[in-house]
């Protein structure tokens, strides 16, 4: 509770928050205090004044019986108020039933109930409103009852889409499966999961209520004699406008006024409930720890790392898992990081290539591609000079657009050429990566190509330009091994032929081992060895994963190896060694004192008070061997 009330005193603290606060609670106190305070008064009839113009005692005039205008407009707040709340509240509650039950009727009635609801929200909502208000009849609750339904196509429109996003999540399967009932499904699955942003549109809908429900009153629909509300006032101010001008004004400045607070709250209830995380960071993100600096980085380095950090914002203060990595590139060089899922090296990709965002945070001590700080490098240089390969192409082009032009786009943004000059580099590229056929090709969609073809196109894309740098993240996933080693060679011959260097992500030792040059280690946020390819492995953890590792020389009569445990949860890293609880050769030293990345020999560099230059029992030298 004391975590969500820090999350509403920061979304009130800001412009926003603190005017939909302010208005909110202006128009709640008027409605429950105006008609006890000045109901007689705005009552009162005075035949001495009646059709006055502005005065002290009456600031915005009087009507044609001599009443108080402005005390009229503050006293039909409650009324004004009241009635578009409880429209909206029949409108969502209508909206709720209409949306799921789809659901839970046979399939037939369940389109048809969807049929209707389409066509319904095909109308305009104030024109839906005219009509049922005449099928309703003219007055109070009529009005009342035709702007609530006039409002539940949307609302049931809404519900329907956040059902269908839900009702895909496993959980639901799971209760599928564990026999729970479409009713229960709902009840307890699906509506506790859509209950936010409903509450969001609803503020937001009272709103819209509001105006509907003036304008209706101003038509002679809605609110009937005796009683009045602001719509009813905007018509009267209006009737003698060329007499008394400000009699509209405080009725249509009410009017704006109590729609501009519902739809602030909306904003601000919105605001909480999309983006938590900002309100819930507290202070600063925590500094890097002091960290030895690399050695001189080669007069050829192409990127540059020391002491990098990426922090997250989560309710209990910063969350770090990326925890001061320090490695340099070189021209043309080929570097492999591998580790376990959630070792941090695909944040570790995403920090070098400025793709972390908010509310994410990267500080460094030294952060450097082409020698130029990473923060200083310009849109176009990263364009160019930086190519990112993802791990799915499928997700990362966009389905609306053809390849070759989103290929194009590169060229057309980042060097000036013209759609028809970019497009023919873009079948250029395409052809470069062996993709076939790369003109006709070029014209299609990304699901008319194959997974390995996608992979391609994305390298093809990062050719664009002309990369010094290619960074691949797991670019070889759920792809087959015969369209691994496609992806793998040509890797390797973009790096020939254009002289880019490449820093391969993957879980999979075997295939850095055999594309790359050296091959950096990560655990727990963390470089713990950065060894050449080829030297045998002195980390307790590099050696446990080359042992997991199956070729067809392994002995089929042997169990499996396997690492016992898991990693630590990045909020959870332990003090000394992140891998002491998992490896045998821990030590107390290791429980309590965090060991450094430090030299060894032959270019190695190994964080761990007990390196093992030997392999593992069993093994030939050549098989601890990365």
């Amino acid at each position: 509770m004391a975590r969500r009330g820090s999350v509403w005193t920061a979304a009130l603290r800001t412009p926003v928050g603190a005017c939909s606060a302010v208005l909110l609670a202006l128009v709640v106190v008027l409605s429950v205090l105006a008609p006890l305070l000045w109901g007689d008064g705005a009552a009162a009839i005075d035949t001495d004044a009646i059709g006055q113009g502005p005065s002290g005692a009456h600031p915005f005039g009087t009507d044609s019986l001599g009443r108080d205008l402005l005390l009229r407009t503050l006293v039909a707040t409650r009324l004004s108020v009241g009635l578009a709340v409880l429209a909206t509240a029949i409108g969502a509650g209508t909206g709720v039933i209409l949306g799921t039950l789809p659901s839970v009727l046979p399939r037939r009635l369940g389109r048809l109930l969807t049929a209707v609801v389409d066509i319904a929200v095909a109308f305009p909502g104030l024109l839906l409103a005219l009509f049922l208000a005449v099928i309703f009849g003219v007055g109070t609750h009529g009005a009342v009852l035709a702007i609530g339904f006039a409002m539940a196509p949307a609302f049931a429109r809404l519900v329907q889409t956040l059902s269908a996003s839900v009702s895909g999540r496993d959980f639901v399967a799971a209760a599928r499966i564990a026999g729970v009932g479409r009713v229960r499904l709902l009840a307890r699955h699906v509506l506790p999961n859509i209950g936010e942003p409903l509450v969001v549109n609803a503020t937001i809908g009272a709103g819209s209520a509001l105006l509907a429900f003036a304008g209706l009153s101003f038509l002679g629909i809605g609110v009937q004699a005796p009683d009045y509300d602001w719509g009813r006032l905007l018509r009267e101010g209006l009737d003698g406008i060329y007499v008394n001008p400000a009699a509209a004004l405080a009725p249509a400045a009410a009017v704006v006024l109590a729609g501009l607070a519902f739809n602030l709250v909306g904003e601000t209830v919105a605001a909480v409930v999309g983006v938590r995380t900002r309100a819930r960071r507290r202070g600063a993100p925590p500094l890097p720890a002091a960290r030895p600096a690399l050695a001189q980085p080669p007069a050829d380095a192409v990127l540059v790392v020391e002491n990098l950090r990426v922090a997250f914002p989560g309710p209990e203060g910063w969350t770090v898992p990326v925890r001061g990595v320090s490695f340099s590139v070189r021209a043309g060089e080929a570097i492999g990081v591998v580790g376990e899922s959630g070792s941090g090296k695909s944040l570790t990709a995403l920090a070098v290539s400025r793709l972390v965002e908010a509310p994410g945070v990267v500080t460094a001590d030294r952060l450097e591609f082409a020698g130029t700080p990473l923060a200083e490098a310009s849109d176009r240089e990263l364009g160019t000079a930086l190519a990112m390969v993802f791990q799915d192409p499928m997700t990362s082009f966009n389905p609306a657009r053809r390849v070759g032009g989103q290929l194009a786009e590169v060229s057309e943004q980042h060097h000036g050429l013209s759609r028809r000059a970019a497009f023919a580099r873009a079948v250029d590229r395409l052809a470069a990566v062996r993709v076939p056929a790369a003109e006709r090709r070029a014209r299609q969609y990304p699901h008319e190509f194959s997974g390995g073809m996608r992979q391609r196109a994305m390298i093809g894309m990062g050719l664009m330009g002309r990369p010094k740098l290619i960074v691949a993240d797991e670019p070889t996933t759920a792809l087959d091994v015969t369209v691994q080693r496609q992806v793998l060679r040509l890797l390797a011959r973009t790096r020939e032929t254009e002289g880019a260097a490449i820093l391969l992500i993957s879980h999979d030792i075997a295939v850095v081992s055999q594309t790359c040059e050296r091959m950096l280690v990560m655990y727990a946020g963390r470089i713990v060895e950065d060894l050449p390819t080829g030297s045998p492995a002195r980390h307790p953890y590099t050696r446990a994963l080359l042992a997991t590792t199956v070729d067809l020389e392994t002995d089929r009569d042997r169990p499996l190896e396997v690492i016992p445990g898991r990693p630590p949860e990045p909020d959870q890293v332990p003090e000394g060694c992140a891998f002491a609880a998992r490896c045998p050769l821990a030590s107390e030293r290791c429980r309590t004192e965090d060991p450094v990345l430090e030299p060894a020999a032959d270019g190695h560099r190994v964080a761990c008070w007990h390196p093992q230059v030997t392999v593992l029992s069993g093994q030939s030298h050549e098989e601890g061997a990365a």
